[in-house]
């Protein structure tokens, strides 16, 4: 329960705040990008993944670092004589002070490229990560660092590692292609939502663990969802359809939000009087629950979830749709969340009473459910 916990605990917080993020979607991109999801690995993303990994911080969290599998072992053991290493005790020192600068280097870690044993400026994403929640930043710390990072690869001979592990990697993209229904989720979200994103692209490490996050990226009329995510998981006790079900919520819940997000910010201040009353709606005793500090946070935390079983009961059959609900119940209360099914009672009706209808649209009717607080 600890990861699923944390994962959904940043997805909100994350998504969409990246609002002065530097990209250049240029015609030509577009067109190779029209319509597309891809699941990529990047030399340097995971390189700063790794880095990360080894640092006193990294190896005291279980939640931001996958620590188990051999890639985790192999990482460890190949990167151990560099640990000490002055650049690695400053990035220790960054994710110890705040979890935040983990996205922000991370994050960032696409806007350069190796080009022999230096780092040459992405033409396409030059400065993509540039605040989450009430947190931003000016300058790209791959920036500040790149001198550090260049002598660190060097250094480590990270480029042989890095491609000893491109046949598990390739393993990671066909799993994703044929286990995660990323093009069914994205064909049924545009079908109930008026948003549309031109293309998806998930930045895998399998170094990711409980920490992955979104946000969409806009430019030249060019919306792109950009997801950071680990590989799937396959629960050995659960059957091929509840792997399926799990991994799809972990996706689902990240993508969602570039749909729900627009209709909430149009209904935000009959959100905020609806809702305003935190004491109903969250459990602060839980930790994380922080990261939603008011209404509309709240709100599409329930919201983004609710839509993943809407998906669930347009896809399944009525048994795993009610157990897919039962366990986001569940999840949803142990994050601090208490009313999920409170809110999944409405949100079914009012789907029931608007099947051919955007969701947007009949957004309001459905809030007007919460007047006089039902849910008490």
């Amino acid at each position: 329960m600890k990861k699923a916990v944390f994962i959904f605990m940043l997805c909100c917080c994350v998504a969409n705040m990246f609002a002065q993020e530097k990209v250049n979607f240029t015609k030509h991109f577009q067109q190779q990008n029209q319509g597309k999801y891809k699941i990529e690995f990047h030399d340097l993303k995971e390189l700063i993944h790794i880095m990360i990994a080894i640092t006193k911080t990294g190896k005291e969290n279980d939640d931001m670092i996958q620590q188990q599998g051999q890639y985790y072992k192999d990482v460890l053991a190949y990167f151990k004589p560099y640990e000490n290493e002055p650049i690695i005790k400053t990035f220790d020192s960054m994710v110890n002070a705040s979890i935040y600068n983990y996205i922000f280097l991370t994050g960032n870690g696409i806007s350069y490229n190796f080009k022999g044993n230096k780092l040459v400026k992405d033409i396409v994403f030059d400065f993509p990560a540039t605040g989450v929640a009430n947190v931003s930043i000016t300058v790209n710390p791959i920036t500040t660092y790149k001198k550090q990072i260049e002598a660190f690869a060097q250094k480590s001979h990270y480029k042989a590692f890095y491609l000893q592990q491109q046949k598990y990697f390739e393993q990671i993209k066909t799993d994703y292609d044929k286990k995660a229904n990323l093009g069914k989720q994205w064909t049924w979200l545009e079908k109930k939502f008026k948003s549309k994103i031109n293309s998806y692209i998930i930045w895998c490490s399998p170094l990711i663990n409980g920490l992955n996050y979104t946000f969409e990226l806009d430019d030249n009329h060019f919306k792109m969802a950009f997801m950071v995510l680990p590989p799937l998981d396959n629960y050995p006790k659960l059957s091929e359809l509840e792997n399926e079900i799990q991994n799809t919520r972990v996706m689902f819940t990240e993508i969602d939000h570039n749909y729900v997000n627009p209709p909430s910010n149009a209904n935000e201040k009959t959100i905020n009087e609806l809702f305003k009353d935190r004491s109903i709606w969250v459990n602060e005793k839980i930790n994380g629950t922080a990261s939603y500090p008011n209404p509309i946070k709240v709100f599409n935390e329930y919201m983004t979830f609710g839509v993943f079983l809407l998906y669930c009961k347009d896809h399944y059959d009525e048994k795993t749709f009610m157990e897919a609900t039962k366990g986001v119940i569940s999840l949803m209360k142990d994050r601090g969340f208490p009313k999920m099914e409170a809110f999944t009672n409405l949100l079914f009706k009012a789907y029931a009473d608007n099947r051919n209808k955007k969701i947007d649209d009949w957004y309001p009717q459905f809030l007007q459910m919460f007047s006089g607080n039902p849910v008490q």
